[in-house]
């Protein structure tokens, strides 16, 4: 008999902004777990990063559908179920208990997040009960999968719960940011639900863990961090030459585009820099998003065409470029609307590992690895003068800047070791999912 294997189920794969997951999925095969990897959209993203390149599973992604949002529910079902009845007929054969049960389970679902008292079931469930039909296919006919595992705690894992309801199999899930705070992901209790029927769950930050805790759920809890990427770990691998005399501050920001970066309050403290004299330069690098307008019409309405460059996605090599390049690196993380947060940003990681000096925000899970004045700065969110005296602060102090880099990343070598970290959670499967 095959040795048992762990199912992964994204929602994308592979996406730049989640390496960490191709990284936790290439490392844990190392260490002996069997992994398959089930895809609920199509891949939208050509360009790869190394890592992915050696995972040894083959992704399967499952029939694709179009977007819900826009359309009535049955109108979407006529337009969408085809591709679906192949799988539908087999499930509906060999687990007619489970297909039950997990319809059901959705339609209560749907009937308990409705918006409105008389208002429609939330169709969204309809979607997702036909996706875990589809993995429910594609599991019970590999009889060597012993456990699911989604990543992120709302669409994915709600495919995820399904199919277990479907399967038989236990399942756990390990979420992030947003998907575990924001209610309209899990409405009406759905987070709790999912937790509490879970073998396990799994988060990446210690303020993560005491929110999860804080709902009740009796579902152990492992609180694992992400370490450096397997990308990031090679390429700083080895002693790093210091940084020399540089004629201006050299400011670097990574990631999306999007409001929980806080890229504008970025710019205005660019802007402040640009008020105080000081000679500098700016690099933006990162994913396009949904506050991208904003940023650069803030950059504009500043005049700091010359001053902030926008990079765009940027491959490892190319970025470890540029966090050598840089004095600082720096985000200036907020909480947005109903609870969207970062948990620990992996650029942080990135950077403290290449020894340049960070400054950031107390948000969320960073304080678990930026200590201030240990191994970096904290500033409040969105307080563009605070974040440019902090950058002033270790352009005006080489000192403090090369202590706090140096810092940044023995605490990245001793505590975010990825290999490590993957350890633990190659252990969780082994001992929970595999009974060894």
């Amino acid at each position: 008999m095959a040795e048992p294997a762990v199912a992964y189920v994204l929602k994308g794969f592979p996406r730049r902004s989640e390496t960490f997951i191709a990284s936790e999925i290439h490392r844990v095969e190392r260490l002996g777990v069997r992994t398959r990897i089930f895809v609920l959209k199509p891949a939208d993203e050509p360009d790869r990063h190394p890592v992915v390149d050696r995972i040894q599973a083959v992704p399967y992604y499952l029939p694709a559908t179009t977007s819900l949002s826009a359309s009535h529910a049955l109108p979407w079902l006529a337009r969408n179920v085809r591709p679906f009845l192949p799988a539908l007929g087999t499930v509906a054969r060999r687990r007619p208990r489970g297909l039950a049960r997990a319809a059901a389970m959705a339609l209560a679902q749907a009937t308990r997040s409705r918006r409105r008292p008389l208002a429609a079931p939330r169709k969204i469930y309809l979607k997702e009960l036909l996706l875990a039909v589809a993995l429910a296919e594609q599991v019970v006919a590999d009889p060597s999968i012993a456990h699911l595992h989604a990543h992120f705690a709302h669409g994915s894992a709600t495919v995820t719960w399904l199919t277990s309801a479907i399967t038989g199999l236990p399942y756990s899930f390990t979420g992030h940011a947003k998907d575990l705070y924001e209610k309209d992901l899990n409405p009406a209790g759905l987070l709790i639900r999912k937790a509490a029927a879970a073998a396990f769950v799994v988060t990446c930050t210690e303020a993560n863990g005491r929110h999860l805790r804080a709902l009740g759920t009796s579902t152990p809890i492992h609180v694992i961090h992400h370490g450096l990427g397997s990308d990031f770990a090679a390429l700083t691998a080895g002693r790093l030459d210091d940084r020399g005399p540089q004629a201006r501050l050299r400011i670097l920001g990574v990631g999306r585009l999007v409001p929980k970066k806080g890229f504008d309050t970025f710019v205005d403290a660019c802007a402040r820099l640009r008020e105080l004299g000081v000679p500098f330069e700016a690099i933006i690098a990162g994913e396009h998003g949904d506050h991208e307008r904003v940023v650069r019409g803030r950059a504009a309405a500043h005049r700091l065409d010359g001053s902030v460059r926008f990079a765009g996605p940027l491959t490892p090599a190319e970025l470890f470029a540029e966090y050598r390049r840089a004095s600082v690196f720096s985000l200036a993380c907020r909480v947005v609307g109903d609870g969207d947060r970062d948990g620990i940003p992996n650029v942080l990681l990135e950077a403290m590992a290449c020894a340049t000096p960070v400054v950031t925000t107390h948000v969320s899970g960073i304080p678990e690895l930026v200590r201030d004045g240990h191994n970096g700065l904290l500033v409040s969110p969105d307080d563009p003068r605070a974040l440019a005296a902090a950058w002033l602060r270790l352009w005006e102090d080489e000192t403090l800047a090369g202590r706090l880099a140096h810092a940044g990343r023995r605490t990245v070598l001793e505590r975010f070791d990825g290999d490590r970290l993957a350890a633990e959670l190659a252990h969780v499967f082994a001992v929970q999912v595999m009974g060894s």
